[in-house]
């Protein structure tokens, strides 16, 4: 299985889609230290492992790639399906919002609270708080130094509006309201969005779509 692979200079992120939904899987490794961090276990563990070694093998010779974190975006079923092989085989530490953390079997080693900053040898991610999808979904932001940020939404940001509210229009408020303070209102353009299936895009690309999204309900 063949990883989309971008090249940051402290970081290389890796993505891998897997299951009958096409989940998207990310891996992101520190170039130097070779600190990773997993975001979404959500199938497949052979290949999830197998994108951990492949990683692996392009980190500095002097240190030791080592599966730091696996950060579960939400609760949902087919998010975490590869969660518990993974922990088991590598013995990384787990990582969910607060709200969701009892939905999860596997047990969460660290809460996630909007403005947490999740710190590793080399970079960091701030954590976004993205209330609607779920109670606890979370959006992982790495801000690269020398480029655009990049934005791990789970299924609460898409090409073409936010997450499946269930038709609850409170739920739906709820979550664009975040997705508007919390990412738009403070990030730019040529933010780079990962979503937890499909395709990526950017928030120049959906800014102007804010307003529609709102006006239909969904």
């Amino acid at each position: 299985m063949s990883a989309n692979t971008w090249n940051l200079p402290a970081v290389t992120v890796r993505s891998i889609a897997v299951g009958g939904m096409d989940n998207n899987v990310y891996l992101l490794t520190g170039r130097q230290s070779g600190d990773q961090v997993l975001i979404d276990a959500a199938d497949d563990g052979g290949a999830v492992l197998a994108l951990l070694a492949e990683a692996a093998a392009d980190v500095n010779p002097e240190a030791t790639a080592r599966l730091a974190l696996v950060v579960t975006t939400h609760s949902h079923w087919d998010h975490v399906r590869a969660l518990a092989e993974v922990v088991a085989r590598t013995g990384a530490k787990t990582a969910a919002g607060r709200d969701d953390a009892e939905s999860i079997e596997v047990p969460t080693n660290t809460l996630l609270a909007n403005g947490d900053v999740l710190s590793f040898a080399g970079f960091a991610l701030d954590v976004i708080a993205l209330r609607g999808h779920t109670p606890g979904s979370v959006a992982l932001l790495y801000r690269d130094p020398a480029g655009p940020a990049h934005l791990f939404t789970g299924d609460s940001l898409f090409p073409g509006g936010v997450g499946n509210t269930q038709q609850d229009s409170a739920r739906f408020n709820q979550l664009l309201d975040d997705v508007e303070a919390r990412i738009f209102d403070v990030l730019p353009d040529d933010t780079l969005v990962h979503p937890g299936h499909g395709t990526g895009t950017t928030l120049g690309d959906e800014r102007g779509h804010l307003q529609q999204w709102r006006a239909r309900g969904w």
